[in-house]
């Protein structure tokens, strides 16, 4: 008689390569140790500064919310189309033709759960395992772990502030190799909140087109770049860019999953076949209140919670710099500010943004991110903090990093 091997029953399903090859999110890491501690705080600690996540303070615009009661209210749960509904699909692009001139096809736009989902599908469509695709280092770090997951190898290039943390067309061309099949970048940027020049990106899309790869731009904060007259889509460059968006963050609807891919003519079919099988839909209730994202008094709160944040950031920037923080480049958008902390490191000790951060946070009890999520060319040494709270929080941050940095 064969008596079962029981080990493996114990042990559970063992994962699988992709799993295991995944990096931890240490942004969200960090955002589990700062919510245990305040769980329990100390005796007299103070409140919890959170300045570590990238989430609007302002939650989905009224008339968003009110449109989400009525459809519950109608029962306009049933699955959508793949690519979303037709009305969203061409709100979406009058949006593009209002406020860029850019005469986009409704039909190329595929409507997502989120940004994630836009990417993902994105990178299905167009790589396979064992290709590589070339992202700035910093990045956010989701965006190569996607890559990652599917078997495709996430090569970064290193950036400084003479670039404004963006890679160059020669860089591009220099890394770019026989498995190379393209390149993503994302403008305004996170961490760094920089957002790259025309020209920049322009050099950047012919070097890709020279070596006939793709260019996939995450445009998720285009909505957030602070001066909105000198932001330019990637899609004003030519049909053959892959453009990913959201509604979580100029819209502040990051719990809705709701996103967007505009696509060249020949990725919309590919694309709605995976989508089919990978999501079927995005959330119908979220697809039809999105619709109330482009009323004009929607729009025009969003406008000034825009003017807010670059008021915030460069506020912020100009109190950590006078605390002995470098700020390289000043955010030209999104709600971030990427701050070399060598100085302060140095002061109490740390040895790296990491030990910097959780430092703070049990220290003075402000929560930032440090540098490990995104990337190697900082040396350890940078930590992002996000200026999307209230700006009281802002200045009580400055003040406990001035008693603890400066005595």
């Amino acid at each position: 008689m064969t008596i079962p091997d029981t080990t493996l029953a114990r042990r559970g399903p063992r994962p699988s390569q992709r799993a295991q090859a995944v990096a931890p999110f240490w942004v969200m890491q960090v955002a589990e140790e700062a919510a245990a501690l305040a769980r329990d705080p100390a005796p007299g600690a103070p409140r919890l500064l959170k300045l570590n996540i990238g989430e609007p303070d302002v939650g989905a615009p009224e008339a968003v919310r009110a449109a989400a009661e009525q459809v519950l209210r109608a029962g306009r749960t049933a699955y959508t189309p793949a690519l979303g509904i037709e009305p969203l699909r061409a709100a979406i692009a009058d949006w593009y033709r209002q406020r860029w001139g850019l005469a986009v096809e409704p039909r190329r736009i595929a409507v997502t759960a989120g940004a994630s989902a836009a990417l993902q599908l994105a990178s299905l469509a167009l790589f396979d395992v064992g290709d590589e695709v070339l992202l700035p280092d910093p990045c956010y770090p989701c965006n190569r772990q996607i890559l990652t997951s599917l078997g495709v190898q996430a090569t970064l290039l290193p950036t400084t502030a003479a670039t404004r943390y963006q890679p160059s067309a020669g860089q591009i061309e220099a890394a770019w190799g026989a498995r190379t099949r393209g390149v993503m970048l994302a403008s305004p940027s996170n961490p760094t909140g920089t957002a790259i020049a025309p020209a920049a990106l322009h050099a950047a899309l012919q070097a890709v087109r020279r070596r006939g790869g793709a260019l996939v731009v995450d445009e998720i904060y285009l909505g957030l770049t602070f001066d909105a007259h000198a932001a330019q889509p990637a899609l004003a460059l030519g049909e053959d860019v892959i453009s990913v968006n959201s509604f979580s963050k100029y819209w502040g609807m990051t719990g809705w999953r709701l996103g967007w891919l505009v696509l060249p003519t020949a990725l919309v079919e590919p694309v709605e076949r995976l989508a089919q099988n990978h999501a079927i839909c995005a959330s119908a209730v979220a697809q039809h209140a999105a619709l109330a994202c482009f009323e004009p008094a929607t729009l025009a709160a969003c406008e000034q919670r825009r003017a807010v944040y670059a008021q915030r950031a460069q506020r912020f920037a100009a109190g950590l710099q006078a605390l002995g923080f470098a700020v390289p480049v000043a955010p030209d958008g999104a709600f971030y500010v990427w701050a070399d902390a060598g100085e302060p490191m140095a002061r109490v000790g740390a040895a790296d943004s990491m030990a910097f951060v959780r430092q703070m946070m049990h220290e003075v009890r402000v929560v930032a991110t440090p540098s490990t999520d995104f990337g190697q060319a900082d040396g350890g040494r940078c930590v992002r903090f996000s200026v999307a709270t209230a700006d009281a929080d802002l200045d009580e941050a400055l003040q406990r990093l001035r008693r603890w940095l400066l005595g």
